[in-house]
């Protein structure tokens, strides 16, 4: 996914497109509020915002699970401090 070493411009780019990406997921899954449990809600969430990186990285097993994960850990986390 991010190659290190003579590319210094694609990796600063590659990493800052990385970090938005699981920043969207931590904020928007923590907050979303829809008809389904809140653990479902967050996954969702997760995999709609990874979408286009597993689209452009053609990864996609590695990048939707990874936003389905941190998804549902984000929104179980949020609903068990929120409680």
């Amino acid at each position: 996914m991010t190659v290190f070493g003579k590319h210094l411009d694609m990796t600063r780019t590659m990493l800052l497109q990385a970090f938005s990406s699981r920043f969207a997921i931590g904020v928007l899954a923590a907050t979303v509020t829809l008809p389904v449990h809140p653990i479902l809600a967050g996954a969702i969430v997760g995999v709609l915002i990874s979408l286009p990186d597993a689209f452009g990285l053609h990864s996609y097993a590695g990048v939707l699970g990874t936003g389905l994960l941190f998804g549902a850990l984000t929104a179980w986390t949020a609903r068990k401090w929120g409680s």
